[in-house]
């Protein structure tokens, strides 16, 4: 997921979701009466047929909870039933992530939203006389609550009961939930829900049930949406549409060549992901959107301009953002891996970056970042047979080896390998080493004494055990444990080796050894040796200890 140009970012500093559809997909359509016939042909045995679930009513306290939960509240608030699972599937797949939010700050399977431009959370509270923190935590109350806001939305557009009962009436409504910016987002929102309607939903859910929506047919009555699409292709490239993002989340221009491509999960949705691009709150954002179901790709920052979504990555590569969340590897389908593969193996020959793992990276792999994606469910192999690369080992573009099986002591007059490895790491942690050519001279000298008077370590300017500690250990302090992967775990194994003065694998996986090796060195530094890396044995750490 997307970064803020720099500092730490809190969690409302993410994205949005929502399922996305593209224009090319054809909508099946029926005929449309006029308004005021239809209205009058509907009942108000129609409204209450159309309110219920497909399936048969679930009372509450059965075996089928959600199932219950999305019965009661369209009953309640007047929404159709079906209308309210395509919404929550489309933001979630009807999973609440444990109260987990998303990139831009919204919770629970019908993504009720907190953020300073969307509030759909607030509005909740307001229409259900229930906590925020219960509509965030609970799924059966968060479905209510988003029960609630829907029909909060068709009150305000002025929705009679009648057309309450017309599924396709509901479309400027569901637009708005969505929370886009743009009309032309919001479009993109509100169809995806209306193809989910056409298509059908199966969703396994918590506790063993399914919640199920048949397929239809669907004409929706997108008013003042009508005219919002189709949304333009791209310019750098031509299968992608062309949404931009909100000018206050990105950089005109870029001040290094293109030569990297970071990967990215939104923790969201494709609609979403491109609508909080688009919010002036954002402060992030990504040059690509690529959809789950069928891999379409939205560009919401031009090539040439830098996105901010990998902080120290930001000038120098391209972010590629994917639908879906780290720890559910069902929204990483093969139309996705072969359409952003795709992207990938253009961009690498468009700017000449190399298709290999030093150049094609995850957010987790670029330094300074505290993120995890794409997480271990990312299948990097077949990704990168599919871009026609090298998948071997990841790395950061340009950057000199950093992983020896010892770290010797280095002063003026050292050279090799180690000693660049160490002016990169200085220079990347801001005392400036000059180039990292492995010559260890006078600014070297200096640099490491500057690092050194940062972290209270000793100032002589030599690089031993303590110092290599500090140097290789610095930076983001995610917790890890057994079966944590990606860069801060290699950054660990590296501080390891220095403070044991032995081998330790650099492998990137936090496996039994790693686990065994930690326990050694918080042992021999008096911290409490349970085989976790939390902020003490970071802090040791980092403090050369």
């Amino acid at each position: 997921m997307a970064l803020p140009e720099g500092g730490s970012r809190r969690a409302p500093d993410p994205t949005g979701r929502a399922h996305g559809i593209g224009e090319r997909r054809t909508v099946i359509r029926r005929p449309v009466l006029s308004r005021r016939l239809r209205v009058a042909a509907l009942s108000c045995a129609a409204l209450a047929a159309l309110v219920a679930p497909t399936a048969p009513a679930v009372a509450a306290g059965t075996a089928e909870p959600v199932n219950a939960a999305f019965h009661e509240a369209a009953e309640e608030y007047g929404v159709p039933r079906d209308l309210l699972v395509a919404v929550g599937y489309g933001e979630s797949r009807l999973d609440g992530h444990d109260g987990q939010p998303s990139q831009a700050r919204g919770y629970g399977v019908m993504h009720l939203v907190d953020n300073p431009e969307h509030r759909t959370l607030d509005t909740a509270a307001e229409e259900t006389g229930l906590p925020e923190a219960r509509l965030r935590q609970d799924t059966a109350a968060n479905i209510r609550g988003g029960a609630a806001v829907l029909r909060h939305y068709a009150d305000t557009l002025g929705l009679s009961p009648g057309e309450r009962a017309d599924l396709d009436a509901w479309y400027p409504a569901v637009a708005r939930y969505g929370g886009a910016t743009e009309d032309a987002t919001a479009r993109l929102y509100a169809d995806a829900v209306y193809e989910l309607l056409r298509d059908g939903v199966r969703a396994p859910v918590d506790g063993g049930e399914t919640v199920e929506v048949a397929p239809r047919a669907v004409a929706p009555e997108r008013g003042r949406y009508a005219d919002a699409g189709p949304v333009a292709l791209s310019q750098d490239y031509p299968p992608a549409r062309w949404v931009p993002a909100h000018s206050g989340n990105y950089s005109a221009g870029r001040t290094q060549p293109i030569s990297a491509v970071v990967i990215h999960v939104t923790q969201g949705s494709y609609a979403g992901a491109i609508s909080w691009f688009q919010n002036p709150a954002a402060r992030v954002s990504a040059h690509y959107v690529i959809r789950s179901s069928d891999g379409e790709v939205t560009q919401t920052v031009r090539d040439a301009d830098t996105a901010w979504h990998a902080r120290s990555g930001n000038a120098y590569s391209i972010g590629l953002e994917h639908e879906g969340w780290v720890n559910d590897p069902a929204w990483f389908t093969d139309a996705m891996y072969r359409s952003s593969a795709a992207l990938t193996r253009h961009l690498a020959d468009r700017y000449g970056i190399p298709k290999d793992r030093e150049h094609i990276v995850g957010h987790v792999e670029v330094p300074g970042n505290d993120h995890t994606d794409p997480g271990p469910n990312w299948d990097w192999d077949r990704y990168m047979e599919l871009v026609g690369g090298d998948p071997g080992e990841p790395g950061e573009p340009g950057a000199p080896g950093l992983d020896f099986p010892s770290y010797g002591t280095q002063r003026e007059g050292s050279t090799g390998p180690r000693v660049a490895a160490a002016q990169y790491l200085l220079n990347a942690r801001g005392h400036d080493a000059g180039e990292a050519d492995g010559v260890f001279g006078p600014a070297t000298a200096a640099a490491v004494r500057s690092f050194q008077s940062s972290r209270g370590l000793t100032a002589d300017g030599v690089i031993g055990p303590r110092t290599w500690t500090a140097l290789l250990s610095a930076g983001s302090t995610v917790s890890l444990g057994q079966g944590s992967t990606g860069e801060p775990v290699r950054r660990l194994q590296r501080a390891l080796t220095a403070a044991l003065g032995r081998t330790v694998a650099i492998d990137g996986i936090f496996g039994p050894d790693t686990a065994t090796a930690v326990r050694a060195y918080q042992s021999a530094r008096g911290l409490t040796a349970d085989g976790l890396v939390g902020p003490r044995t970071w802090a040791a750490l980092q403090a050369g200890r």
